[in-house]
């Protein structure tokens, strides 16, 4: 298929295999369509949603590069792209970037192949040193792939003691122990709590930490589909939060974490409960959570809970690069930076963390 660019749109020629099918870059006329087939494919997730084009541009200054296949006034597929430019990290073309799933979403084959046929013509175009996409299923067989990322979902039930007996007795006692310490859950208006909880949690782990605005954009783009879980102790005082988004009928606790305290009462643990507990009750089917790099205490602690966890299989189409990137703690040329990281104020970390997380996509 040739794929002509210019002029910031991006439309694919018609081929006699694809016949009428053609791909355009997304404008704000087509959110609503884009969104009413996201809602429709069973390929799509929370992550294919349009805004995410508003999130990425107002957050991290991402260029973005949302192409869909439509044939005949009809959505068939859709493949959310975005740039990651950065000193440290190099020039990527990524779906979608900061995001755990991606990669082109259709019901037809022909409009998965046609998407990323454009995506390969944008990324050569643009010289990126590659191309990404975090697919939940393989889209390209030729391409080079990283066995690290592995998802973890659920089914949960409608009755509260069914999922409470279905997590793994060791687990399930940390749950009761946040139980007996009087923790409670509350929704928050604003990310004020979860902000403090989180970005207490990642700088003991000597992770850069997002910015406070990233976390406000999302709720203002999501709305009531990004949902911010805060809990107390008895006395109201801040252990943990977490920030989760809603999908059809699935939960995903993305971002979370909690003050030094917390491990006192478990408190992640009733958190994470707490959470599936809420959602069941609004008719929540699907737990989702999230991927983990495997060997990491993340992954762990996703299995306690009688997660199986599935491989991601991320596959990457290498344009300038020679390789595929290792950007993750695991990386061993990171660990002095993880160090210093962690002895760093907090206040410092803060302030400079945003800067360079932005180049990590």
């Amino acid at each position: 298929m040739s794929v002509s660019l210019s002029d910031g749109a991006t439309q694919a020629t018609a081929h006699p295999v694809h016949l009428g099918l053609g791909v355009f870059s997304l404008s704000e006329a087509d959110f609503d369509r884009w969104d009413a087939f996201v809602a429709s494919c069973t390929e799509a997730t929370f992550f294919h949603r349009a805004g995410w084009s508003k999130v990425l541009e107002r957050s991290f200054g991402n260029r973005t590069h949302f192409l869909f296949a439509e044939r005949e006034g009809h959505i068939e597929g859709v493949l959310p792209l975005a740039e990651v430019s950065s000193f440290l990290f190099g020039h990527s073309l990524v779906s979608t970037p900061f995001c755990v799933y991606g990669g082109p979403a259709a019901t037809t084959e022909a409009a998965r192949h046609a998407l990323i046929e454009a995506a390969e013509a944008l990324a050569m175009q643009l010289g990126v040193q590659h191309l990404e996409l975090r697919s939940l299923r393989i889209s390209k067989l030729d391409w080079e792939r990283k066995d690290l990322y592995y998802t973890f979902r659920k089914e949960i039930f409608a009755d509260e003691e069914e999922n409470l007996l279905a997590i793994p007795r060791k687990q399930r006692a940390m749950v009761r122990k946040g139980i007996k310490a009087g923790l409670r859950g509350t929704i928050d208006t604003d990310e004020a709590r979860f902000f403090a909880a989180y970005s207490s949690s990642v700088h003991r782990l000597g992770t850069p930490v997002f910015s406070r605005r990233y976390f406000r954009v999302l709720r203002e783009v999501f709305g009531s589909d990004c949902e911010v879980l805060t809990i107390t102790q008895a006395d109201g005082s801040l252990v943990s939060s977490v920030m989760s988004f809603y999908f059809r009928d699935e939960v995903l606790p993305y971002y979370g974490g909690g003050l030094p305290c917390a491990r006192e009462v478990a408190a992640n643990d009733f958190m994470y409960w707490e959470l599936m507990r809420r959602a069941a009750l609004r008719g929540v089917k699907v737990f989702d959570f999230g991927r983990s790099k495997l060997g990491t205490g993340a992954f762990d602690f996703k299995k306690n809970w009688g997660f199986e966890p599935v491989a991601l299989p991320y596959e990457y189409k290498l344009i300038r690069g020679s390789r595929i990137p290792e950007h993750n703690p695991l990386n061993p040329k990171y660990q002095l930076l993880i160090k210093c990281w962690q002895r760093m104020p907090l206040w410092l970390a803060n302030r400079l963390g945003p800067f360079v997380v932005k180049g990590l996509g």
